[in-house]
This record gives structure tokens, sequence and C-alpha cells, in this order.
């Protein structure tokens, strides 16, 4: 499953346990509001794990990328610095998308 996918998911879980619980708060059911806040927090936490997994993905991506765009400067190789730089940078920015 996609990291969008899970994002996705995630938020439709926690969604749908906030409607729980609020019924559960409204016909004063302690029972599903418990189950409703359980559901809440495990939709939060699915989408925390994905950002989480994004950013590592992120940080390696703008690790190669700096070795590729090094690497090209050292050797002289415009091309593979460019590469490298572009890569670098995408990988920041999937950083900076999942904070």
């Amino acid at each position: 499953m996609s990291n969008e996918s899970d994002r996705d998911e995630g938020a439709a879980e926690e969604m749908g346990g906030k409607i729980k619980k609020g019924l559960g708060k409204l016909l004063g059911d302690e029972q599903m509001e418990a189950e409703g806040r359980a559901k809440e927090v495990r939709g939060k936490v699915q989408q925390e794990d994905a950002k989480a997994e994004e950013r590592a993905q992120g940080a390696f991506e703008q690790a190669t990328g700096a070795l590729k765009n090094r690497v090209g400067k050292l050797i002289d190789n415009e091309q593979m610095a460019a590469e490298g730089k572009a890569r670098e940078l995408k990988g920041e920015n999937r950083q900076k998308a999942n904070q």
C-alpha cells in the first residue's frame, strides 16, 4: 500500500473515530465513546507512520542526491552534478511535505 493511501486510510479512520466518539457521548454510551476514541488514535498513528516513512525516504533521497552532486562536481560532470542536486532538492521537499 502506498504512503498516500495509508495517510488517506488513517484520515478516514480518524474521522470515523471522531464520529463514533461523538455519537457515544451524545447517547451516553461510554463504551461507544471509548471505541471511537481508540479508532481516532489509530487513525492518527497510521497517518504519522506514513509521514515518518516518507521523511525517511526523503532523507535517503537527499543524501544520495548530495553524494551524486559532489561526485559529479569532483569529476567535472555537470550533468551528473545537476541530476544529483535535483534529487537532493526532491528529497528535501519530500521531508518538508511530511512534517
